[in-house]
């Protein structure tokens, strides 16, 4: 048996003898939610980040099944998902709370770059996640304080590329020649698709309300790689730190990219301990 992703036309076979199932689930203020899900066990939910769909979490998920529920879900205006008229944070984190309740009413919880704010504020905000593993959280503040009113004012004036470049150029930190380059890739239509969700992803970058990481009591791991720009490793080494719980693992040879087969054992160990 296979299963077609919704709006995907994509093929996604069973997984160590279970099927991976795409459902969507209704949040609080009734936008729709798309998921995949595949494996059994605790549950496991991964939240990508900038730029992201459901299926950035497609090869974590292959990997993590063996051992654990895993979900990967489309954030609001992405993907499969449906969006409000307005967008606030908190919207988020009850989008992610009704994931957890639908399946069970505790959750483990992989955030990946601005996912991993997103998992932060969530369980600061009192979700019952009972572990977090962050890879690559940016670094907040200043620059996600200014930038989103600039993206907003680009996005009302229909400009999505130009939105797309400002993004790549001040929150990722692209070189112009690495952005004028980007302009041709195959993908940069998918990325102006969604050009509207790197605001909700800049508002993630401001500054974190005093006294957020200290409610953040749960077991939690931050990871970064040696070939990120080093104030990758730098942040998610401040912020574990900060964390009463909190771990610090740098991994060699690893980027801002995800490599299941050196992560996911990581994650399996980590929650392992922590159980």
């Amino acid at each position: 048996m296979s299963y077609t992703g919704a709006n995907t036309g994509r093929i996604t076979p069973p997984l160590f003898g279970t099927e991976v199932m795409m459902d969507f689930i209704q949040s609080s203020d009734g936008t729709r939610i798309a998921y995949e899900q595949a494996g059994t066990g605790p549950l496991l939910i991964v939240l990508g980040g900038a730029f992201n769909d459901r299926t950035v979490g497609i090869p974590l998920m292959e990997a993590l099944a063996p051992t654990a529920t895993v979900l990967t879900y489309d954030r609001r205006g992405r993907g499969a998902s449906s969006d409000a008229p307005t967008y606030a944070i908190e919207r988020e984190i009850a989008d992610l709370a009704a994931l957890i309740a639908h399946h069970g009413g505790t959750a483990r919880v992989i955030g990946y770059s601005s996912g991993a704010i997103l998992a932060l504020r969530a369980v600061a905000a009192g979700l019952p996640i009972t572990g977090v593993v962050l890879y690559e959280p940016p670094p907040t503040g200043r620059v996600g304080d200014e930038l989103a009113p600039q993206l907003a004012a680009l996005l009302a004036a229909d400009q999505r590329g130009a939105a797309v470049e400002l993004f790549q150029t001040v929150a990722v930190g692209l070189p112009a020649t690495v952005v004028a380059d980007l302009r041709h890739a195959p993908f940069r239509p998918a990325l102006e698709a969604i050009a509207h969700t790197l605001v909700y992803d800049t508002l993630l970058l401001a500054a974190l309300p005093d006294g957020l990481l200290a409610a953040v009591t749960i077991p939690t791991l931050v990871l970064a790689g040696d070939q990120s720009h080093p104030i990758m490793a730098a942040t998610a080494q401040a912020l574990a730190a900060a964390i009463p719980q909190g771990q610090y693992q740098l991994l060699v040879g690893e980027g801002h990219g995800i490599t299941p087969a050196v992560v996911a054992p990581l994650i399996h160990a980590f929650f392992s301990a922590a159980a």
